[in-house]
């Protein structure tokens, strides 16, 4: 039975997960829509509203709509709703889009540290810039409470990994001694609401990064499905700790169709993994193996150890093939 039959919810981030510079990966669209499982899309990228990450959604072929939408932003004004009072004011440092979720929400939205707001909230914006952190600094330097969509501290970009929202949130901190409380991944509160959302009691976490999307389904307590199409690789996987290991790992999004067993840490393809000292030799194989394959049987042995290996050593013409493209 493959891991689609065995879950009620798909609870999907998109950047290196579902799409990447807007384009969708391969395969993702056919096995969305056709998955027989609701999707909820999870993003800590706060900077959009839920109308535009459907109508990106739509574009690129996937049946969805804003129900199925949960940013960072929707989920920090959440969880800052359940601790201020009805109609707080708040200081919004990120897109208009964030202040219009706000004011929806009942909040009443300054601009000013001299308005006396009840909290400062920072999502992610290319925009932000000194006056607007300086303002945030000011207001809780005053006493008002601090949130923070995500802690993310770096933003993929076609160019490479840009100044993420948690490298901003750091210059408020540095200058209040502050922490905010944070809601986006790898917080649980998004996959939990976005659980909630379609009712799912057993749902999957599929991310492709190991410190937030795997980490937050973890804490969540929710089984989680790690694709090797985004940021976190082969030899992140390998030294990962017990906190970002998912329970699942595919190449695509494909191999969602496998069953649990198959993408689960194991030996496979042939291939056999043992520790030699503080190394890993792999061995085995055929010209069928797959370097998922191998990277499966070398999770089983990498991960019941007391720390990572020091290398991986292939042995032999399948194994050198498989591990060449690790990175």
């Amino acid at each position: 039975m493959s891991i689609l039959k065995t879950h009620d919810a798909l609870l999907l981030d998109l950047d290196g997960t579902v799409w990447e510079g807007g384009q969708a990966l391969q395969c993702v669209v056919d096995v969305i829509n056709s998955c027989g499982v609701p999707a909820v899309y999870v993003t800590n990228n706060a900077s959009r509203s839920p109308q535009t990450v459907a109508r990106m959604l739509g574009e690129i072929g996937l049946e969805t709509d804003t129900k199925h939408v949960v940013t960072s932003a929707q989920a920090v004004l959440r969880i800052a709703k359940a601790d201020l009072p009805t109609g707080a004011k708040l200081l919004i440092i990120g897109a208009d889009s964030f202040r219009t979720l706000a004011r929806e929400m009942g909040f009443e939205v300054v601009t000013s540290a001299d308005d006396n707001p009840a909290a400062v909230i920072q999502g992610m914006h290319k925009s932000v810039g000194w006056a607007e952190l300086s303002e945030g600094a000011l207001a809780i330097n005053k006493g008002a409470k601090f949130f923070a969509s995500n802690l993310d501290t770096s933003l993929p970009t076609e160019r490479g990994m840009a100044v993420g929202n948690g490298s901003l949130v750091g210059a408020i901190t540095s200058t209040t001694g502050v922490e905010p409380v944070s809601a986006g991944k790898p917080e649980p509160a998004m996959f939990t609401q976005a659980a909630k959302l379609v009712n799912a009691t057993k749902p999957l976490a599929v991310g492709d990064r190991l410190d937030t999307d795997i980490a937050g389904g973890n804490t969540a307590a929710m089984d989680t499905f790690h694709v090797l199409t985004g940021v976190s690789r082969e030899l992140e996987l390998i030294e990962a700790p017990a906190e970002l290991r998912p329970d699942f790992i595919g190449a695509g999004f494909h191999e969602l169709s496998l069953s649990e067993a198959q993408a689960r840490p194991g030996a496979q393809g042939g291939f056999m993994a043992r520790y030699d000292g503080y190394d890993i030799v792999l061995q085995g194989g055929s010209e069928k193996s797959t370097s998922i394959e191998a990277l499966r049987t070398v999770l089983e042995v990498a991960w019941a150890g007391p720390k990572p290996p020091r290398y991986i050593q292939p042995r032999g013409e399948f194994a050198e093939k498989a591990v060449a493209t690790w990175r």
